[in-house]
């Protein structure tokens, strides 16, 4: 009987053990999938795009610059996605969202690019595709939260310390000025 207090003892900490491992593990592969779900909807944005600005430049072609910033945005926010931490990519996928302000505002001073089909399709894709970016970024944060609560709790803190369970970042806007509304100016 003194044998078995002992060994019941052991198994306990042990399935203790092994079930915040497992735990920890579910969490971070669910970061990983909702990374996974992000990556998804801003590709689909990506590919919009460049159909956009042909449908827009038909109309409006002496509005070059907005093009090319658009068109800059979004080289930019595929460079980031290729090697940039989340704030990177936050940081070019906000630039690129305040191009896309400025080139809707291109098209909403042509009254006749309005009624055509292409582009009615093409914006309703891109408002829908940003409603997805936006409820994917709030999936991924609340999975980033969990999980780095998670690790940083005691005592699963010193099991993700043993097996290097890290932090991971928050898809978030870091500079404060790219929270404010982008000006539009056809000067």
């Amino acid at each position: 009987m003194e044998i078995l207090i002992p060994l019941v003892v052991i198994a306990a900490i042990v399935v203790f053990v092994i079930s915040l491992y497992n735990r920890l593990v579910t969490m971070r592969q669910r970061v990983r999938e909702a990374w996974a779900d992000i990556d998804v909807q801003l590709k689909r944005r990506w590919d919009l795009i460049p159909n956009l600005i042909e449908t827009v430049k038909g109309y409006a072609a002496h509005e070059r610059q907005t093009f090319e910033s658009v068109t800059q945005a979004r080289a930019a926010a595929i460079t980031a996605a290729q090697s940039g931490s989340p704030e990177q990519r936050a940081q070019a996928e906000t630039a690129l969202g305040a191009a896309l302000v400025n080139l809707r505002a291109v098209a909403e001073a042509y009254p006749q690019l309005q009624a055509v089909q292409e582009f009615k399709d093409l914006s309703e894709n891109l408002r829908d595709t940003e409603d997805k970016i936006a409820f994917a970024r709030r999936f991924y944060n609340g999975n980033v939260r969990d999980y780095n609560t998670s690790i940083q709790s005691v005592p699963t803190n010193i099991l993700a310390g043993m097996f290097g369970f890290t932090a991971e970042q928050y898809f978030e806007m870091t500079d404060p000025a790219q929270r404010e509304v982008p000006k539009v100016s056809f000067s």
